[in-house]
């Protein structure tokens, strides 16, 4: 394997778990986790050569990620509104409380639109307004307004539980 290959699957492979996420969020039943995933290490592999490391490297990783599952999530017309999420390889013991507060907050977080879930998912990732905004291309302000949007928006649907 060539130095360059190399590196791309060392990459790859220390921030699987970041591109897992991204998929995770907007996997449907028609488009499986495993082919979100395929499909943004193909586009990552494609924008490698590309890569000027001008940015973070999970930072260009978080952007190509959304961008190919929103871009995934739109050629698929009969998409549910809802999608489903598996926390099957996050929690081991799906019974305690933390998991089922998971499992209700991660049903909230589907009900979100595309843009909604990507911005909620960095800042649960604990990204900073800055990276949020480099990510996916809205100025700090519109970050923080939609952020606080979002918020009020899962507050609403907690009480309506």
């Amino acid at each position: 394997m060539e130095s360059g290959e190399q590196e791309f699957v060392s990459m790859i492979q220390a921030n699987e778990r970041v591109i897992y996420k991204v998929c995770y969020l907007y996997t449907t039943p028609r488009n499986t986790l495993n082919d979100l995933y395929q499909e943004v290490v193909l586009n990552l592999w494609k924008a490698y050569p590309k890569f000027r490391q001008e940015c973070k490297v999970s930072t260009w990783i978080y952007r190509i990620a959304l961008n190919t599952c929103i871009s995934f999530i739109r050629k698929d017309k009969n998409m549910p509104e809802i999608v489903t999420l598996s926390l099957e390889n996050d929690r081991t013991e799906e019974d305690d409380e933390t998991g089922l507060m998971l499992k209700r907050m991660y049903g909230m977080i589907n009900k979100l639109g595309p843009l909604e879930k990507s911005i909620i998912l960095l800042y649960l990732e604990d990204k900073s307004y800055e990276e949020i905004s480099e990510i996916t291309g809205l100025t700090l302000t519109n970050v923080a307004t939609k952020l606080s949007r979002i918020k009020d928006k899962l507050r609403k649907m907690k009480k309506e539980e």
